[in-house]
């Protein structure tokens, strides 16, 4: 399906897009992005449609917090660049995104993507019949449907036979089809809860139904670096 000129088009997110510093500016960055997983020679790919950013240190709602290193956080403090994918509630594998130099430990929550390519796979992981926004719209969901699991923790997003990698299709929204709003589910974390580090591309059936209606237009935040 016109695989020619799309690839001409496609370029690998490298390791300088992770490694910068503002993860807030990562985190809207990646909206548009096409995460795409190759796992027992099954490719799939979905186009990223919300995302969290998280700050070590101040961040309070960041497993990070206060630079805190145990076995499950020691990924974070990897330059910028590797998967960061826990178990939540003992039930869902959440995929996260390393970003920043080295020692930082910032990461995106990937929170909702639309599916492109091999959606039976997906459908089939999800033991669904027909694609709904069930089938990837929330962080718990997708990993399942991209076959995303703890055991790729520290898998890196930019060695060339990566099982997962993100791909600049030429899909991101334009700015004013950009949403923001706090981040869902951590109201344990403070003040640092009301931070609006939570972005999703506005229309898209693939945003997690969670607090929907906290998000607004995209406005400069006085906490963006």
């Amino acid at each position: 399906s016109g695989g020619g000129s799309l690839s001409s088009r496609v370029m690998r997110l490298e390791a300088p897009f992770y490694q910068r510093e503002d993860v807030v500016s990562v985190a809207r960055e990646l909206l548009g992005m096409v995460l795409v997983t190759e796992i027992a020679g099954a490719r799939c790919a979905a186009r990223i449609v919300e995302t969290e950013a998280y700050r070590a240190p101040e961040d309070r709602a960041s497993h990070a917090y206060g630079n805190r290193r145990t076995p499950r956080t020691e990924v974070m403090f990897r330059p910028g660049g590797v998967a960061y994918i826990y178990l939540c509630y003992g039930v869902h594998h959440l995929f996260n995104i390393v970003t920043g130099a080295e020692g930082m430990a910032h990461a995106v929550l990937v929170r909702g993507v639309e599916p492109l390519e091999n959606v039976e796979l997906m459908l089939r992981r999800r033991r669904m019949k027909k694609p709904t926004p069930q089938l990837t719209a929330g962080p718990g969901v997708l990993t399942q449907a991209l076959g995303l699991h703890t055991s790729m923790t520290g898998t890196s997003l930019t060695a060339p036979d990566s099982s997962i990698w993100l791909e600049d299709r030429g899909l991101r929204p334009p700015v004013e089809k950009i949403l923001q709003g706090p981040r869902v589910g951590v109201q344990y974390a403070g003040n640092c809860a009301s931070w609006p580090w939570r972005f999703a591309v506005e229309g898209s059936p693939f945003v997690s139904p969670a607090l929907k209606n906290t998000l607004q237009p995209l406005t400069p935040s006085p906490l963006d670096p």
